[in-house]
């Protein structure tokens, strides 16, 4: 025979039953939107990306459209978001800093896109990098020399070239122009109506032509003492320096026959 208080014993201990698997799954539910918030990817910046590359690989770290990181650049540029200087135009181009962030589930582009140019405002301002000129120049130099050393020469090279009011003549600042990246420039190139096409413009491109890392950005600051005027990447690891024309004709004839034998 079922008492009363037998009853009432297997009622509260049902309902305590009940209350403590509510209370499991409710921390089980918790503990998994706290992985889930605090769930992080890495997104690398590499030194000498373009805006361009940076959107790309952007929109593919945030699972977003094709574009979009693109759009919340201009928009983020637009309404003073990333803080760029007056000297830039809205150009965001030179201020996605090269580096690792850090990407949550929360993460929008336009959040990566202020981390990424604080980051290179801080940087810069450390390194006493403030010009936008040096900037520029330092995106050139990224562009065109793999090692500090060289990097160091490239820059005496423009600095040389600027004084004497020559055209830089840097194949780089053509190859950020059309969009691509190429080791040969043809005389057609060369013949582009574009500001940055440094062979029919002298002076520096009118905004960096990529995001410089720190080397180049030291090497735009303080280039290696030097008088040469010309210079050409032979083969890779053997960059050649020097102030005589003649002798720059017959390397950039050696250059050409190392092409040749790639293509062979």
């Amino acid at each position: 025979m079922t008492t009363r208080t037998g009853k009432r014993k297997r009622w509260l201990v049902g309902v305590s039953l009940l209350c403590a698997l509510a209370v499991v799954t409710a921390a089980v539910v918790l503990i998994r939107q706290y992985q889930q918030e605090w769930r992080t990817t890495s997104f690398s910046v590499q030194e000498g990306w373009r805006a361009s590359q940076v959107y790309e690989e952007a929109d593919k770290a945030l699972s977003v459209p094709e574009g979009t990181t693109k759009k919340a650049a201009e928009r983020a540029a637009r309404t003073g978001e990333l803080k760029l200087p007056a000297a830039a135009k809205g150009n965001p181009e030179g201020y996605f800093y090269p580096a690792v962030y850090t990407v949550r589930p929360k993460t929008t582009p336009t959040s990566l896109l202020k981390s990424m140019s604080k980051r290179a405002r801080e940087r810069h301002a450390a390194a006493g990098a403030r010009d936008y000129d040096t900037l520029t120049v330092a995106s050139v130099i990224q562009a065109e020399a793999n090692t500090p050393e060289d990097m160091a020469k490239v820059s005496r090279v423009i600095q040389n070239r600027l004084k004497r009011d020559m055209p830089l003549q840097m194949d780089s600042t053509i190859n950020y122009a059309l969009g691509r990246s190429t080791l040969r420039t043809s005389h057609a190139d060369t013949r582009l109506n574009s500001p940055y096409n440094t062979y029919r413009h002298k002076g520096l491109p009118p905004s960096p032509i990529n995001n410089p890392g720190p080397e180049a950005i030291k090497a735009a600051q303080h280039p290696a003492p030097g008088d040469w005027l010309y210079f050409v990447t032979v083969k890779p690891g053997d960059t050649r320096f020097t102030d005589d024309y003649a002798q720059h004709e017959k390397w950039v004839e050696e250059f050409n026959k190392e092409q040749a034998k790639g293509t062979s």
